[in-house]
């Protein structure tokens, strides 16, 4: 690229991002903005006040799951079948919309973990699971949404510069985005730059087609499959065994999305966000995570996960790659941004407000702890460049809490009369046997094109997955025999989302 090519395409980056802070910062900030909540509240801080609607629900949503680790990521691995993560979502959304939100809302929960503390007996359960969302967040999703966002803009504007050259100002700027307007900048920052991260997206879809000539002939056909053989990254038969838990977890549990739902004013607004996020999941997403790794593999060759960002810079025009560079950059950054402000939320109500002392100003406090944060997370960003495959990576990673956690859910939801504590031993149990059959009993097996698979002694159909299935099952049954055994507890089976679950506040 000639040097007044990369002048227009950094300038374009520039002024796109300036843009959309700008655009933000009115929406939030504007004359005539209303207020359903004081400002600085607990719900004005990390819930918007409640007062979105459901266009800014579903960009919310939707930006806070499609950042550069599903664009770099899955198209990272150069294969179709990576597209199911994102089929199934679709599933998850469902569930989230017409049997979570509605409990979330009847309980005026602002943290996930609220819930809990109302279905157990005692409060143990609530502060250690918000422990472990934020030892998650801290430790993989913040750095490794930093280190995939990084990734993409090195590979796509071809610079050799260190990762960090690029991670600490994303970081930087989504903290700002936090301090000063909350999840409410949060939401709409999301919506705004993702009208433009889908367009230009579903544009490189068209032009990486039309690069290999709408023909993938000499892909081999097993990157071209849907149905994936045992030795694959998501073998076909795990799509019925824990790949629709992991869905639920993700959507409808984890702090992070289910926050986003809850910014509506009413169950039916958020629902309506939740469903138009559903929409655009299964019609728009699944083709651009995928099709452009696979064409980068005709192009190129087996790069992992610098496919995307390369492809990217080789098919768009100079001056749309920095407008695209600008939404990739601004999804990065409303990425972290939430899981930033989701973290924050955790630690405030779940442990500053109930241990250190009552919150005056969640404003000030919010921002001291984002900067900690924003910190931490930078910090950590080199530990993921070991990664070969940074979705795989994530996925498995998940599976060592994503389980357990959805253990306490199940077991709360579906059962009364049972001890907090009990649903902390089937917690440490979950953790402790998916930890110790990942990361200690799988040995290296056969090795797919570009995957070391893992297998169990000599197992090969025994995927994470199925693992995970395992997990979640027998987490459960421990919970259940502890709160008997140890308790003496009798657990009673009643499930009803359509009531208050505290009975408390029904009175």
């Amino acid at each position: 690229m000639s040097n007044g090519g990369a002048v227009l395409q950094i300038g374009i980056f520039l002024a796109l991002t300036a843009l959309i802070a700008v655009a933000t910062y009115r929406k939030v900030h504007g004359r005539g903005v209303a207020r359903s909540e004081p400002d600085g509240s607990t719900r004005e801080v990390f819930l918007a006040g409640g007062g979105l609607t459901w266009l800014f629900v579903a960009g919310s949503i939707t930006l806070t799951n499609l950042s550069t680790e599903q664009l770099v990521g899955n198209n990272g691995n150069q294969m179709l079948l990576l597209a199911w993560w994102e089929i199934c979502g679709f599933v998850g959304l469902m569930i989230l919309a017409f049997v979570f939100v509605p409990i979330y809302y009847r309980n005026n929960c602002t943290t996930v973990t609220e819930l809990l503390e109302k279905r157990y007996q005692g409060g143990s359960i609530r502060t250690v699971i918000s422990a472990l969302f934020l030892v998650g967040n801290i430790l993989i999703y913040l750095p490794a949404a930093l280190y995939s966002g990084s990734l993409f803009l090195k590979s796509m504007f071809g610079v050799d510069w260190n990762l960090l050259w690029f991670a600490a100002p994303l970081a930087i700027v989504a903290a700002l985005y936090t301090i000063s307007g909350g999840l409410r900048a949060v939401a709409v920052m999301d919506t705004y730059s993702g009208i433009g991260v889908l367009a230009i997206a579903m544009l490189v879809v068209f032009l990486a087609l039309k690069a290999v000539n709408f023909d993938l002939s000499g892909v081999p056909p097993e990157r071209l499959s849907m149905i994936g053989s045992n030795t694959s990254p998501i073998p076909f038969h795990t799509l019925f065994t824990g790949m629709l838990f992991i869905q639920i977890f993700y959507w409808s549990t984890n702090q992070n999305i289910t926050q986003k739902a809850m910014t509506a004013p009413t169950v039916r607004e958020a629902q309506k966000g939740v469903l138009a996020a559903a929409a655009v999941r299964i019609l728009i997403i699944p083709a651009i995570v995928v099709i452009p790794g696979v064409c980068a593999y005709k192009l190129y060759g087996n790069i992992h996960d610098q496919a995307y960002g390369r492809l990217v810079g080789a098919v768009l025009p100079g001056w749309l790659s920095g407008a695209f560079a600008a939404m990739m950059a601004a999804a990065v950054i409303a990425h972290t941004s939430a899981i930033l402000n989701s973290s924050v939320a955790l630690y405030v109500v779940d442990f500053h407000d109930k241990f250190v002392q009552p919150v005056r100003n969640h404003w000030k406090l919010a921002a001291l702890v984002s900067c900690i944060l924003t910190v931490s997370s930078i910090a950590m960003v080199p530990a993921f460049a070991t990664a070969e495959n940074i979705i795989n990576t994530l996925q498995k990673l998940n599976g060592l809490l994503s389980m357990p956690i959805l253990s306490a859910f199940i077991t709360g939801l579906l059962f009364r009369n049972v001890d907090a504590r009990a649903a902390i031993a089937g917690l440490v149990y979950g953790v402790a046997f998916y930890a110790v059959h990942q990361f200690v009993l799988y040995e290296p097996g056969v090795i797919y094109p570009g995957v070391t698979v893992y297998q169990h002694f000599g197992l090969p159909w025994l995927h994470y997955i199925d693992v995970m299935l395992f997990v979640l099952a027998t987490s459960v049954l421990v919970a259940m025999a502890v709160n008997r055994v140890v308790f003496g507890n009798r657990a009673r089976f009643v499930f009803d989302n359509r009531a208050r679950v505290l009975p408390a506040a029904a009175a």
